[in-house]
């Protein structure tokens, strides 16, 4: 289904040598995507097309956004409804959404967020000014479920810290997020380029850490502080952010191990396989191996506390925890502490 301009060439930007497709996933999202898909049609400079995979909704999602489209009368962006071929769950909704998209640049979005009027200006010129930019993204402002601020950003929730940014500047990016992911998709604006090496997304992976992690592995990334993004904090959030408590950090210490680490090391050497298929750095390739051998060496630690002494002493030793661990050498202590 399309409304619009659904011929345009994509290689002609409305005032810009760069085109944007937005792609935007919903699922049951009534309450809030009219104003989403306003915030996308009221930006400065306005994208080539809107491109929505939708999961399977059984409320008024997609009519409302259909509604919004005729109310606004944007005939100079085209809206491309895909046909619906099954619940596929977000990472690979939003995999199917990208595969359709027709410009030169892919803005990620959420059903339930508001974008700031200039998110796509800003992002068309930092990729104008740097051709090997790959992949940009963003701070946000949280808000509730009335789009109120809640105080907070989201690179304060995420413990961002300057460090974390001066390193992703600084050609870093990979190493940075091999630790931790740092990405928020509702703030991800890449090439759409990225998306033929980055392709499928593995199981286990989510969507926008994939996407960030290959694109530092073959290109630049930026982080930017502005706060372009309205990330909306409701009940029905599938990913949401929450500044944790300190009766969090240590509920999640002394959390039964489970399969997290097995999990772990599946995903380490789906990306350590991907990335040697890449045209990218022997430090790079290096970071991934070192990272897969890790997580496996975690995954085998014995359900014993007092068998995993000798084998994360020797971890941490190395500096494996303090290069690859998303807490850092903090993790030691998890994994010293964490029952079964």
């Amino acid at each position: 289904m399309v409304i619009g301009n659904a011929g345009s060439d994509p290689g002609q930007g409305a005032g810009s040598r760069l085109t944007v497709s937005v792609a935007l996933c919903t699922f049951n999202g009534e309450n809030y995507i009219a104003e989403q898909v306003e915030s996308i049609l009221n930006q400065s400079l306005p994208p080539l097309e809107v491109v929505v995979a939708d999961d399977g909704s059984t409320d008024r999602t997609l009519e409302i956004i259909r509604e919004t489209w005729v109310k606004h009368g944007a005939t100079a962006v085209a809206l491309r409804i895909l046909p619906f071929l099954g619940h596929r769950g977000v990472a690979k909704n939003f995999e199917l959404a990208i595969s359709e998209a027709r410009g030169e640049l892919v803005a990620l979005s959420d059903q339930d967020d508001r974008w700031r009027s200039d998110r796509l200006a800003i992002a068309v010129t930092s990729f104008i000014r740097n051709p090997g930019l790959v992949l940009q993204h963003s701070d946000a402002r949280l808000v509730n479920a009335m789009g109120e601020p809640l105080g907070f950003t989201l690179f304060e929730s995420l413990y961002v810290s300057e460090a974390d940014k001066s390193s992703i500047g600084s050609g870093h990016a990979f190493a940075t997020y091999l630790k931790r992911n740092l990405v928020t998709g509702a703030t991800v604006i890449f090439r759409r380029s990225l998306f033929d090496i980055a392709q499928p997304f593995p199981d286990h992976w989510v969507h926008d850490e994939w996407l960030a992690l290959i694109a530092a592995a073959v290109g630049a990334v930026e982080i930017l502080p502005d706060q372009l993004v309205d990330y909306r904090q409701h009940e029905s959030n599938v990913i949401g952010v929450t500044r944790p408590s300190l009766r969090t950090k240590v509920r999640r210490m002394l959390e039964p191990r489970g399969e997290r680490y097995r999990e772990f090391a599946a995903r380490s050497l789906a990306l350590q396989e991907r990335i040697a298929d890449l045209d990218t750095s022997v430090e790079v390739i290096e970071l991934s191996r070192h990272k897969t051998r890790f997580e496996t060496a975690r995954s085998r630690y014995s359900l014993s506390r007092l068998g995993r002494i000798l084998p994360v002493l020797a971890e941490f030793r190395n500096g494996s925890y303090r290069v690859l661990s998303s807490q850092g050498n903090l993790d030691v202590l998890r994994d010293l502490l964490q029952p079964r």
